[in-house]
């Protein structure tokens, strides 16, 4: 499970953490990049994102067989990008080759509005990978005409024809994710994981045939597989070598398998090869096995995600994307937020949750900041900044989970500059002294709890199936709804202060509470077109969690909603009854997902996560339109290029900034590209 990040606003939901300073490792690697005090993070905006670029801290403090392993794992990563492209979309790949090729081969006017807009169309298709939005779901609209982009087509000698090119323009597959209440979600996704003509029915009889050898132990049907049907009959296509997207894959297990041969130690290279395993046959047990090795593997400097992960793209909840991030310990921080995983038990045994809810014996929660070394699929350019993984409810209860903290992406959004819109939206002077002293803090802290304590904590009820089945398309925004209320729990409580965490653990809740509200109620929705519903799973929870706990404030007026000159604002009044709200919702989802109530989740959802107030809306968007920024980041990977000895081997790297984001993405595809263009 991953959290992700909004920097549109001028307070970011960060994380800056700490873990052991390591001693300089000897026989170190020739190093031939050093982090920079005056870096420049900002490379370009366009359309409604900025590109940005990081650095790797530590890179200079590795061995060269770390080097190596770091290497090679980024490469694995790059070699299955065409994947999320597929993934995402069954024309995308025939789409973004054709205005490549375009782009490269086009050698006319390049000053007329129509071509500045291909070229943006053409970074917001990269930046997507594909042609809906990464974000809303929503398919991107170009502001060309088609006649214009078949001028384009007809100049440079590229074909582009029948419905890939149709549905650039028309209102065909619209969305790529459809989790609207009342409609065929499966048919009404454009996204490529399911067929023509299977719908949500279709999925739910074909997987509630499947059992598990160890019902205890249920596996991921779906996770790796398109469903299709053939001669009416349904049948999975798993992506394995020989399989569905075999050619890519196959890429990706020759890079695993020279990672295996460097690895810095037997669990960590057994690890390894069960993904490798896993990748050639494609079975959902080894996947488990792995995931289990993987989880206990924690020793080394080195460690990576890899593979088919998060399911949010998925209307069901059934199917992983492709996605991989390459870390490296974080060798400059403290052992100062080792603390959360250590007192893990002591979280679960002091929250709301109901007693039968809660386990007895919280294992295996380890927690890393790390830098970034390179990521794809997924996770690029829209990355993360917290992943807690695996996602197996009785992997994680039974062995444990990793939860990282991607500290030099975190540190680039720090860097990149902020906007003025904090002072624009917060009530008064106080609100915005306590955000501008602790709210950093605050949002470091609630993201690492979100994380750590979050994902890790509750059980469910013997018995009970998988989220995916009892509460179906709500399940994702459940879940992370679920993980940040166990932060916001915590957040305004003084066992922080008491582990060393804050130096005054009410002013740093109080700033977490005013920032949650105010992005919930109101600063989130810039994001949206007005009209629009919210559809994104981590829009929807910050939504249904800020709405349930207003209203149930009202009687008391917890949080005060006030006007003034036209503008409206939110005033907590009383943070200890928020936050003993926010307990009572708490133990209210963790019942939810406890039990497997559907009705109960979509009441909630429904209620609270998906209608917008068009008034506010309005209002908020009227009132963004001062601020230039945009509201979403994304970066470039550095390049990572190995130098080479007289006999063929590597000796040293350089690592390498993109100069522009159109550099990195046609360098890619004219290095990974290892899909046709249909699959």
């Amino acid at each position: 499970m991953k959290n992700t990040f909004f920097i549109a606003m001028a307070t970011c939901g960060i994380l800056l953490f700490s873990c052991k300073e390591k001693e300089k490792p000897n026989n170190l690697a020739k190093v031939e990049t050093e982090t920079s005090t005056d870096f420049d993070y900002n490379v370009e905006s366009f359309g409604d994102v900025k590109v940005l670029r990081y650095q790797i801290p530590g890179w200079e403090k590795l061995t060269l067989k770390e080097q190596k392993l770091a290497y090679y794992l980024t490469q694995a990563g790059l070699a299955g990008r065409d994947i999320i492209w597929d993934q995402n979309y069954r024309h995308n790949l025939t789409i973004r080759k054709a205005l490549e090729n375009v782009y490269t081969n086009f050698n006319g006017d390049k000053t007329s509005e129509d071509w500045k807009n291909f070229e943006t169309y053409l970074k917001r298709v990269w930046f997507s990978n594909g042609i809906h939005h990464h974000y809303s779901n929503d398919k991107l609209k170009p502001d060309f005409s088609p006649e214009y982009l078949k001028s384009l087509l007809a100049e440079t000698s590229t074909n582009l024809e029948g419905e890939a090119f149709e549905v650039i323009f028309n209102d065909k597959d619209s969305k790529k994710v459809n989790q609207a209440k009342g409609v065929d979600n499966v048919l009404e996704s454009a996204v490529n994981f399911y067929g023509p003509n299977v719908t949500n029915k279709d999925v739910e009889s074909f997987y509630s045939k499947m059992k598990s050898p160890n019902p205890n132990k249920p596996l991921s049907f779906g996770l790796n597989s398109k469903l299709v049907k053939e001669n009416g009959q349904l049948k999975e296509l798993v992506y394995k070598s020989g399989g569905l997207y075999g050619s890519a894959i196959d890429k990706i297990v020759e890079w695993l398998e020279k990672a295996k041969t460097v690895a810095e130690n037997k669990a960590q290279g057994d690890a390894i090869g069960l993904l490798i395993q896993y990748y050639k046959t494609g079975d959902l047990q080894t996947w488990d096995d792995y995931n289990v090795a993987w989880t206990q593997a924690t020793a080394g400097n080195i460690d990576y995600i890899n593979s088919f992960i998060e399911v949010y793209n998925d209307p069901l909840g059934y199917r992983g994307s492709y996605e991989t991030i390459v870390q490296i310990n974080d060798f400059d921080m403290s052992e100062k937020m080792a603390v959360l995983s250590e007192n893990a038990q002591w979280f679960e045994d002091n929250s709301p949750l109901m007693d039968e809810h809660k386990k007895k014996n919280v294992v295996g929660v380890t927690y890393k900041v790390v830098n970034v070394a390179g990521e794809a699929g997924d996770a690029s350019p829209s990355t993360p900044i917290g992943v807690n993984l695996p996602n197996a409810n009785w992997i994680r209860a039974a062995v444990g989970s990793k939860s990282v903290s991607l500290g030099n992406i975190i540190d680039a959004y720090n860097n990149a500059g902020s906007t003025g819109r904090l002072q624009e939206f917060v009530n008064d002077s106080t609100e915005l002294e306590l955000e501008e002293k602790y709210g950093q803090l605050a949002d470091k802290l609630h993201t690492a709890l979100h994380e750590v304590i979050g994902h890790a904590s509750g059980q469910l009820n013997p018995g009970v199936g998988e989220t995916k089945e009892t509460l179906k398309t709500y399940a994702s925004t459940l879940e992370e709804g679920r993980a940040d209320l166990v932060g916001l729990y915590y957040l305004y409580n003084p066992k922080l202060q008491e582990l060393g965490l804050v130096d005054d653990w009410k002013k740093v809740g109080m700033a977490a509470y005013d920032g949650y509200i105010r992005n919930g109620l109101m600063t989130q929705l810039i994001r949206l077109n007005l009209g629009d519903d919210v559809e994104e799973a981590h829009m929807r929870n910050r939504q249904w969690v800020s709405a349930w706990v207003y209203e149930k404030g009202k009687a008391d007026n917890v949080i005060e909603k006030i006007n003034r000159d036209g503008k409206t604002y939110y005033n907590i009044t009383d943070y200890d009854k928020l936050h003993d709200l926010f307990g009572q919702l708490l133990r209210e989802t963790q019942r939810i997902k406890s039990e497997g109530d559907y009705a109960a989740v979509e009441k909630l959802v429904e209620d609270y996560g998906v209608k917008v107030d068009q008034t506010i809306h309005a209002e908020i968007l009227e009132r963004n339109k001062q601020f230039t920024s945009a509201p979403y980041s994304g970066f470039v990977n550095p390049v990572i290029i190995p130098k080479m000895d007289d006999n063929g081997e590597i000796e040293s790297f350089n690592i390498e900034q993109p100069k522009t984001f159109a550099d990195q993405m046609l360098f890619y595809s004219d290095n990974y590209s290892n899909l046709p263009a249909i699959n």
